[in-house]
């Protein structure tokens, strides 16, 4: 008899129980479902993801247990001491048959032309389980899309009534902008007030559209748009590339989570005629160097604190609607894709001899909150023209590839442009919950004591990790200095009520810096990363980043060449007149539901 255990804590009770003939033990609580994996038993679900509780939504996950007739949803059913579980059999396989056609009766019949064709989990099923025919008389109703957000689209159609967008916008991203509306046959997903999604509180971060399983919430995808631009004579087509995507887009080609494939991206672009490869990682540390500064100015002279990192925009656009009151806090540094487009309309075409309304920028992020950001106008155009013409995502950027006829696995290693592409490992930990912050701290020690950590002290590993929010003490020459970190929007208003309760009570704040990422595990796990995200692919993602910064002999922003030569031939001093022109934004508060 194959036996099987699930490891518990010393404090935890366990039960023991056969599935399917096997012996497990688990720790007490333990669904079904996860039980069933511990033996190398996979229990079809569409309802069900690893990030979200049960909602026993689709029907898919049924078992039998001993000799009842009864068929619970092993997602939301405990192993329980002695029992005897059964997953599959005929029955059950022709139950589970049955659901999925009743669920493709009201599904378009549309798979070639969906965003998901290939990668949608119930087309997985239905080709899984043989069905081949519509067995039951389908019928769909007619709801035209949802396009008003221009970063994300609803297909309300496509849509399982599983749940997951809601349970991740409600109770992970606490935005409430998607509910259900009506009852039993007409349930369907909507903008919470059957509203248009623009006009709802939704902030574009798109963990929705992560975690459907199919076609129903998307990216709007604009690969199309890359290759008009790409083909237009009058355009100097140039690219810059996020930390996070570099250590994802592997997913794509069928490498490991977590693997590196800056070198192999950069060969790409080129070969797709991209006249100009940039790296993000270069205007991360052009954050760094911004930010860091902002931070020394407030904390030694006085200045709103804390400083609120605002490199997110599916962030800045929760605080501006929900927590308007902390936009004092909020650093003025651009994000670094923002930061990159300025100075490539104006420094890089200055050093190259471009007339700047031919440069064309394309930028490839994690995030669906980014295509947003570039049509943001509040100083998003300080140079005359958009920081950023075009943003795709990491999934748009594979469907690039992979039309392009590219085999990307064989290309040779490539490099980036020496402008705008040099970056040091503070730059590339960006795309990480932490990383930011660490980032940050590693040249604001620098700017206090007018020395780098030692090596040993390089790692900030207090605020690295996976908790919701963590916080830290950091000794910077003699002073403690108090950060937080948080990521995942339903985390942030713990922190934020904390602060705001300390400045209402006239005491001093509980931190001194906060960094916020919109996204669980942040970029890494960002809206626009490849499908079927889980807790274990971001923490694979992220050591690709953190491996990466501690592999490199450049690790603190203030010490790339390539900065310090920006600032002597252009930018002048950090947080100086030209570059606040260039590299600083303001925030206002705004409505609620107001695009």
């Amino acid at each position: 008899m194959t036996t099987a255990t699930l490891k518990p804590t010393a404090a935890t009770a366990t039960v023991s129980a056969t599935i399917n003939g096997m012996r497990v033990k688990v720790p007490q609580g333990t669904s079904i479902l996860d039980a069933a994996r511990a033996v190398q038993v996979r229990i079809p679900t569409l309802c069900k993801h690893p990030d979200l509780g049960p909602t026993s939504a689709c029907g898919l996950c049924i078992v039998k247990i001993g000799g009842s007739r009864k068929m619970p949803r092993a997602c939301a059913t405990a192993v329980e001491e002695g029992m005897s579980i059964t997953t599959h059999d005929p029955e059950l396989t022709e139950v589970r048959r049955t659901t999925i056609e009743l669920i493709l009766s009201n599904h378009p019949n549309a798979c070639i032309t969906c965003g998901r064709n290939t990668n949608c989990e119930l087309q997985t099923l239905a080709a899984e389980f043989g069905i081949r025919q519509d067995c039951i008389p389908r019928h769909v109703r007619d709801l035209p899309p949802d396009v008003s957000t221009g970063s994300i689209i609803i297909d309300f159609t496509k849509c399982v009534k599983c749940g997951r967008c809601i349970q991740v916008c409600q109770q992970h991203q606490d935005v409430w902008a998607l509910s259900f509306l009506e009852r039993g046959i007409n349930t369907r997903m909507a903008p919470a007030g059957d509203i248009l999604l623009a006009e709802s509180p939704c902030v574009r971060c798109g963990q929705c559209s992560a975690h459907c399983p199919t076609g129903a919430i998307v990216e709007n995808d604009e690969t199309a748009a890359v290759w008009a631009a790409l083909r237009d004579p009058n355009k100097f087509c140039t690219v810059q590339i996020a930390p996070s995507v570099r250590v994802a887009l592997g997913e794509a080609f069928g490498y490991p989570p977590g693997t590196d494939l800056t070198q192999r991206i950069y060969s790409a672009m080129r070969r797709l005629g991209f006249k100009a490869v940039f790296d993000t990682n270069f205007s991360a540390d052009l954050t760094i160097i911004e930010e860091a500064a902002e931070f020394v100015e407030r904390f030694t002279t006085g200045g709103a604190l804390p400083l609120i990192t605002s490199c997110c925009p599916a962030w800045v656009d929760y605080m501006e609607k929900r927590f308007s009151d902390f936009v004092p806090n909020f650093s003025t540094a651009k994000s670094p894709q923002q930061m990159l487009g300025a100075l490539a309309k104006t420094y890089f075409a200055e050093k190259s001899g471009l007339d700047p309304a031919s440069v064309y920028q394309v930028s490839i992020m994690p995030c669906t909150a980014k295509k947003y950001e570039v049509e943001r106008t509040d100083d998003m155009n300080a140079s005359g023209y958009p920081d950023v013409d075009l943003c795709i995502t990491t999934r748009e950027l594979a469907r690039l590839i992979k039309q392009s006829g590219v085999a990307f696995g064989e290309l040779p290693p490539g490099e980036p442009d020496s402008i705008l592409g040099t970056y040091s490992g503070a730059g590339l930990i960006f795309g990480a919950t932490g990383g930011v912050m660490e980032a940050a701290l590693r040249t604001a020690y620098f700017r206090i004591t007018g020395k780098n950590l030692e090596k040993d002290a390089i790692n900030i590993r207090a605020i690295r990790g996976m908790d919701g929010i963590r916080g830290a003490t950091i000794h910077i020459g003699g002073t403690d200095v108090r950060v937080a970190v948080a990521h995942g929007l339903g985390h942030v208003e713990k922190l934020l009520l904390e602060v705001r309760r300390a400045r209402d009570a006239g005491e001093p704040p509980p931190y001194h810096f906060i960094e916020v990422m919109a996204c669980p595990g942040g970029c890494i796990g960002g809206g626009g990363q490849p499908y079927g995200v889980t807790d274990e692919l971001r923490t694979l993602r992220t050591r690709g980043l953190f491996d990466g910064d501690g592999g490199m002999k450049l690790r603190f922003s203030h010490e790339n060449p390539e900065i310090q030569k920006v600032y002597d031939e252009f930018l002048g001093k950090p947080l100086g007149e030209k570059a606040h022109l260039l590299l600083h934004a303001h925030y206002k508060p705004r409505p609620a539901y107001q695009r």
